[in-house]
């Protein structure tokens, strides 16, 4: 029933519902399938077979298979593969804030004030940059505490002193 060239439906997984070409048998339960699905290894319990069966050689290229199903009428959309170059440089339209009143009346308020004048900064010396930069903090790491097993100490036998009569 699953031989090379059935037109079938994947009915399961991300390509459900889109028509295939059994290109190769790989097992009893296996078929390579290609088509309008992505070209993969794909159990024949998620394909439903087509009356259809197309004239193809065993392994045939994928631009073959295309050519096939069009002269059945079967329209493939093809992706077009982009750079990642092209995908990088596309620019996102940028959104405009609303103004609301708080918002304007702050940049008009901005407007208004005088801007202080800038001093030029003086160029700082090595010896100066080392005394304005703040001082780096040491970490001090506590040492861990070794424990040390006490061990009992041995008993030896003592001798009994007799009793003197």
């Amino acid at each position: 029933m699953f031989k090379i060239g059935r037109l079938c439906v994947k009915t399961a997984g991300r390509d459900a519902g889109l028509k295939c070409v059994i290109i190769e048998v790989i097992d009893s339960n296996y078929v390579l399938i290609d088509g309008q699905t992505r070209r993969r290894k794909c159990n024949i319990k998620h394909l439903e077979p087509l009356d259809k069966v197309l004239k193809v050689n065993k392994g045939i290229s994928h631009d073959d298979v295309l050519k096939e199903l069009k002269k059945e009428g079967i329209e493939i959309k093809e992706k077009i593969k982009r750079s990642k170059k092209e995908a990088k440089t596309e620019e996102k339209p940028k959104v405009k804030k609303q103004e609301t009143p708080k918002t304007k009346e702050k940049l008009e308020l901005k407007k208004e004030m005088p801007k202080k004048q800038e001093k030029p900064a003086a160029k700082l010396k090595k010896a100066d940059k080392k005394a304005k930069a703040k001082p780096k903090k040491t970490v001090v790491k506590k040492a861990k505490k070794k424990t040390v097993k006490k061990t009992k100490p041995v008993k030896t036998k003592k001798t009994a002193k007799k009793p003197k009569k």
